[in-house]
């Protein structure tokens, strides 16, 4: 394997979801060295990233989630370097970090998205209660994995879940709810996976649900007609492109009662854990995790073509 050189797994770093990152980055790090790659485990939260060179490594795997790994900042520190890294670059790292940002983007190419509204201590929280109806999610406009999200489900509630949100970043979303189910769409290197269902036994899909309860369902295939399927598969790569998206990320959207579709937010470094969705969405394709993590290695060399 040595058209890869010595790789840096990079994982952990310094945001609210380092739990994960660590765990996705356990796996990637045990399916590269499985096949023979020279692998190592670099952590941004114990040394600066100027080791990378420092040490010899050659190429990156960002398994980095949230602040600071997913936002364009450690894609522009790896620019400098000019080390060639996974995922997005830094113009899409951080545009898909952020859901306000994501949602104009989208709703300019003409994508359709739940009705939102930004919400600040000013707001008429009544008004917009009554605009968006209830239930609605409310969520920080820059955190990932659920993290500061709040479902409010009674009049009068949008100003609490407000102020919860707003522990995590001074803007904050507030958005209809959608009741026709929650999937998602992988895309790696221009193609689509597969799409998911995610069927939660907990009130939303939250960071227990995600990453340690093993009573939330996930179809694949999903239930959704092959037409439907591809309708979707093609505003997603409309999404990735309109972001300027490259390598690999996943899309998440949500059904309406009438099975009208609604794209909901990109995540440019997803999960890689033992519940994570895109590996989910490989196998329905025949392929291992082992592969589809050699696959996303992969995206690094084109880069240096």
């Amino acid at each position: 394997m040595k058209q890869y050189g010595k790789v840096a797994v990079l994982m952990g770093g310094t945001s609210s979801e380092r739990e994960v990152s660590l765990m996705s980055g356990a796996g990637v790090l045990a399916a590269l060295q499985s096949r023979g790659i020279d692998a190592h485990k670099f952590d941004p939260a114990e040394k600066p990233l100027s080791a990378l060179k420092d040490e010899g490594f050659d190429r990156v795997f960002i398994i980095l989630h949230g602040p600071f790994g997913e936002d364009g900042t450690v894609q522009g520190a790896l620019e400098v370097l000019g080390m060639p890294y996974t995922g997005c670059g830094v113009m899409a790292s951080a545009i898909g970090m952020d859901k306000l940002r994501t949602k104009l983007v989208w709703q300019a190419l003409g994508l359709p998205i739940p009705a939102f509204e930004l919400v600040n201590a000013n707001s008429d929280f009544a008004a917009i209660e009554k605009k968006l109806g209830l239930p609605l999610f409310v969520k920080p406009a820059t955190e990932g994995s659920s993290v500061g999200v709040v479902k409010v489900k009674e009049a009068g509630g949008l100003k609490a879940a407000f102020e919860e949100a707003v522990k995590y970043d001074p803007l904050v979303l507030a958005e209809t709810f959608m009741g026709g189910g929650e999937y998602t769409t992988a895309i790696l290197d221009g193609e689509t996976l597969p799409a998911v269902k995610i069927e939660p036994a907990t009130e939303f899909y939250d960071y227990d649900a995600k990453y340690f309860r093993d009573d939330t369902k996930y179809l694949c295939p999903c239930g959704l007609s092959a037409e439907k399927e591809a309708q979707i598969a093609a505003d997603v790569k409309k999404a990735f492109w309109g972001i300027g998206g490259k390598s690999w990320a996943r899309v998440d959207f949500l059904m309406d009662d009438a099975g009208n579709h609604f794209l909901l937010e990109v995540n440019t470094a997803p999960g890689m854990t033992s519940h994570s969705l895109f590996p989910m969405a490989a196998r329905a394709k025949g392929m291992s995790y082992e592969d589809l993590v050699v696959r996303i290695l992969d995206t690094t060399l084109a880069a240096e073509e």
